[in-house]
């Protein structure tokens, strides 16, 4: 029963990617008849549903040219001022990778094409590792976000917590999942995680695989498990869940599971008790086949970090999703995270791309005025071009910048593949240079190879432009894991120079003309994005959904990394 799922599904996408076109086309037509006498189109369609019009008319938007038609929805009025379909909520995004929180419009519609995306995205994954709905549980870190009620009575909500309340999740929660809905919806994340981990580790011998949406959750568990794995023996031992949780929810649900069990807890004690927890992963649950969170993005980082702990296991990063659109899955999941690309499957939305020029690239054309280049269609898209993502969908989002940029790396029949290359956003910027979060992501990749040969990890890192004196400079902090050797001045001063000479030519010419001031990396102690990351959350962040900032903005978050810092080093010299 289950591997025909995984064959229709696989079917399926054969079929749409075979014809992506006609359904890119079909999809199109279809938004703009139901909602081209809205307020919002009326304006630019004259109520046609034509496609070349929309593409001349129609023009290409952010999020704060959509909100003031979100936040009168929100507020009361009705949905047609945007969408001709009655909205059931919206999705609330978690705010961290780009600002502030963003809601999209939830409808019916919406609610089924999630649906059958994470049915399709697990088709590919699963086929890998056979039936394994029937061999065992999922591990799986998952925390539910509080609903907010609009003035318009609607609730706002994240992604992962709508599925969490659906009927359907509930009924397979217990055969496929050790985590119990108590868990999931416990309103104290580390009561949750506590659990989640107790309830993981009591049912070692069922987990067949072991996740979270993103690598860094992931970590965090991992990291919180390294601090309290004694307390949680001392639980399986005796049969008493930790006095430490306090949730009601919480505490039943662990009644029904949590038996005395010294056998076990001498054995899980034995594997922690140990000088390194390189491949404790595989230790502790010996049957995991994979490990599955987006190790991608903003995620690489966290990449080298897991794979010391998972000791060979696959890192699968299955999906490339976001609250406006689900868009492709991982047709080779079993890849490195480094080479996964994501094909687009064109029922989900219809996609334009905008074409992005790098440094150097000759390769864009414009038009005969020298304008900016004109967005292409999804299967028009060119094998090594970068395009940044725009999606029309039925939820009132026409031409949205979705704000990431792709990069083709080939097709499946008819669909490209893409990988995520960066956030279409300058992201550090002293005076007129501008670098973004893929030149940062280059240059701290170079920087961190310094760190190999003494054992070191670099397990999280961020950045700021520090105006205070001038001229102004950049700092990173970085948080370094142990694995063999420690941090000493000379390698984190090699760490600053090596960032700057990877860093972009307009760069290393205001350093040499004192217009920016040496790079500065600031140590923190371990545990310090973990309090950074506790800090977003109590503002409303998602703890599953979160991402680390690739800049912090936040005056207080800076405090909290500052009050942490172990040590400051700069840039001996100029990089040219």
């Amino acid at each position: 029963m289950e591997t025909k799922w995984y064959e229709d599904g696989l079917k399926m996408i054969e079929e749409m990617t075979t014809n992506a076109e006609q359904i890119q086309d079909e999809l199109l037509r279809g938004i703009l008849r139901r909602n081209a006498g809205t307020e919002y189109l009326r304006r630019f369609l004259h109520g046609q549903a034509d496609k070349q019009l929309f593409k001349k008319n129609v023009p290409i938007v952010s999020y704060e040219d959509l909100k003031p038609y979100i936040d009168r929805i929100a507020n009361g009025e009705t949905t047609d001022i945007l969408l001709a379909e009655p909205i059931t909520g919206f999705f609330m995004s978690s705010g961290t990778s780009g600002g502030q929180p963003k809601l999209t419009p939830v409808t019916a519609d919406v609610t089924k094409k999630n649906g059958l995306f994470r049915n399709l995205f697990e088709s590919p994954v699963m086929k890998q590792f056979g039936d394994i709905n029937e061999a065992g549980k999922r591990m799986e870190f998952m925390f539910a976000r509080p609903e907010i009620e609009t003035p318009s009575g609607l609730k706002a909500t994240s992604v992962t917590t709508s599925i969490y309340k659906g009927s359907g999740f509930r009924a397979m929660l217990p055969k496929l999942y050790t985590s119990t809905v108590e868990t999931i919806f416990c309103p104290e994340t580390q009561q949750s995680l506590y659990c989640q981990l107790l309830f993981g580790l009591i049912q070692r011998d069922e987990v067949v695989m072991i996740g979270s949406t993103f690598a860094s959750t992931l970590l965090r568990a991992i990291k919180f498990l390294e601090n309290h794995w004694q307390e949680m023996c001392s639980d399986i031992k005796t049969g008493q869940i930790s006095h430490r949780i306090t949730d009601s929810g919480c505490r039943n649900a662990a009644s029904s599971i949590l038996k005395p069990n010294p056998v076990l807890a001498d054995l899980i004690e034995n594997i922690c008790n140990c000088k390194s927890w390189e491949g404790m992963i595989t230790k502790l649950w010996p049957k995991a086949k994979y490990v599955s969170c987006v190790c991608t993005g903003v995620m690489k980082q966290y990449t080298a970090e897991l794979e010391f702990y998972c000791a060979g296991l696959p890192l699968v990063s299955a999906l490339y999703a976001s609250s406006e659109a689900h868009c492709g899955v991982n047709l080779e999941p079993l890849c490195k995270p480094s080479d996964a690309s994501y094909t687009f499957l064109p029922n989900m939305a219809y996609y334009e791309f905008l074409p992005v020029r790098n440094d150097g690239d000759k390769s864009i054309e414009t038009n005969s005025n020298n304008e900016d280049p004109e967005p292409v269609d999804l299967v028009n898209v060119k094998p090594g071009h970068c395009y940044e993502l725009l999606v029309t969908t039925s939820t009132g989002f026409y031409r949205y910048k979705v704000g990431d940029v792709l990069m083709v790396t080939g097709f499946h029949n008819k669909a490209p593949q893409f990988q995520f290359v960066e956030r279409q956003n300058v992201i550090l910027s002293v005076d007129q240079e501008k670098t973004s979060e893929a030149d940062l992501f280059k240059a701290v990749t170079e920087a961190k190879a310094v760190l190999d040969p003494i054992g070191l990890i670099l397990s999280e890192y961020t950045s700021y432009v520090d105006t205070s004196s001038a001229p102004g400079h950049y700092v990173l902090y970085w948080e370094l894991k142990e694995k063999e050797g420690k941090p000493d001045p000379k390698t984190m001063v090699e760490c600053c120079f090596r960032m700057e000479e990877s860093l972009h030519y307009t760069y290393k010419i205001y350093r040499k003309n004192n217009i920016i001031a040496s790079l500065e990396i600031r140590v923190v102690k371990q545990g310090s994005f973990e309090a950074l990351m506790d800090y977003y959350v109590s503002k409303g962040a998602s703890f599953s959904q979160y991402k680390r900032p690739s800049c912090i903005k936040s005056k207080e978050a800076l405090k909290i990394l500052d009050s942490r810092v172990t040590g400051k080093f700069f840039s001996p010299k100029s990089p040219l």
